[in-house]
């Protein structure tokens, strides 16, 4: 089985913190919010990954270095493949457009997920949803009275359905995939500009193939600093609730509340830390409490009280209590 991974967006909703760093590798829970999504597919899958292609803009060798290694861990080929324009869902995934032979998976990877997935064999394809309250800001889709789905809606203006597209697709036939967005690219099919994903999977479901819904425990956003703050909450509840400290941990008169990730060489001076708190290798604390937040690399954060807060890394802040989101190299008191 392959995987396809598209994520060269700039994720503007998130900056600062994008500025320096691409969405996609932000350390959440310890690990690159990529890195989770492509572990938690290689768990789920029903078959060995064969081929991971990330789908990038220009991010430089040491990310492209980290990503072919996350592949290389899960026993899989690690590609890079570029977009360079922002050319639409449609587009990114046919900038990898090698990998789209038999059995494919599609994780746009700027969301994290619990699911099921269980894979119906009968099938030509699985489009993971969520059913959500306001379905005005997403794709949906719409069901016939087989439970099948026949319909695709972008970010409806009057209700239509309340399942959303969370971004993930199972295509037992890449080739048929294929097909559908070259007819795209060759007719210049756009809306708004771009090749859109949900245009090939009508013209799919035209042709009778058939495809169902996947059910969704659990759908993650990473889109903005406090939904990322979130995310990093509940992944910290779901695969450390007993915390993930490393051994070259520092505490001197310091608390852990579970859940919380620590790095390598954290320090920690007369300070609580957690719950739901995720701290970067080389941070120092000192006489501070630190609660739901997200906080990376080689910071010095000193009579503290941070809660739902997103900070980036080689901050130094003094004396903050109020929550706050901090891009790299900031410096406050």
């Amino acid at each position: 089985m392959n995987v396809i991974i598209p994520m060269a967006g700039m994720g503007k909703r998130l900056r600062p913190h994008t500025l320096t760093v691409p969405k996609p590798l932000i350390p959440i829970a310890g690990k690159p919010i990529v890195h989770h999504l492509v572990e938690d597919i290689a768990a789920l899958a029903s078959e060995p990954l064969e081929r991971i292609v990330f789908v990038c803009g220009r991010f430089g060798d040491e990310a492209e270095r980290h990503l072919i290694a996350v592949a290389s861990a899960l026993g899989a080929i690690g590609e890079i493949a570029y977009q360079d324009e922002p050319l639409g869902t449609a587009h990114a995934i046919w900038c990898a457009q090698h990998a789209l032979k038999g059995k494919t998976i599609v994780a746009f990877a700027d969301t994290l997920f619990r699911a099921d997935f269980d894979l119906d064999s009968e099938a030509d394809g699985v489009l993971w949803v969520k059913q959500i309250d306001d379905p005005s800001a997403f794709g949906v889709v719409q069901l016939n009275e087989n439970g099948e789905i026949v319909e695709f809606v972008e970010k409806p203006a009057t209700f239509v359905s309340n399942l959303a597209m969370i971004g993930i697709y199972y295509f037992k036939s890449g080739e048929a995939l294929h097909e559908e967005i070259k007819y795209l690219l060759e007719h210049n099919i756009r809306k708004s500009g771009e090749y859109q994903l949900p245009d090939a999977l009508r013209r799919l479901t035209q042709r009778g193939l058939k495809f169902l819904p996947g059910k969704v425990d659990s759908w993650m956003d990473c889109g903005n600093a406090a939904a990322t703050v979130e995310t990093n909450s509940e992944i910290l509840q779901w695969k450390y609730p007993a915390s993930n400290l490393s051994a070259s941990v520092k505490m001197e008169n310091a608390q852990i509340i579970d859940p919380c990730f620590i790095g390598e060489g954290v320090v920690l001076k007369n300070s609580v830390v957690g719950p739901f708190a995720s701290i970067g290798a080389g941070t120092e604390i000192v006489d501070s409490h630190i609660a739901h937040s997200l906080v990376q690399q080689h910071n010095r954060i000193n009579t503290c009280k941070i809660e739902k807060s997103m900070i980036g890394s080689h901050v130094n802040i003094h004396n903050v209590s109020e929550p706050c989101s901090l891009g790299d190299y900031s410096t406050i008191g």
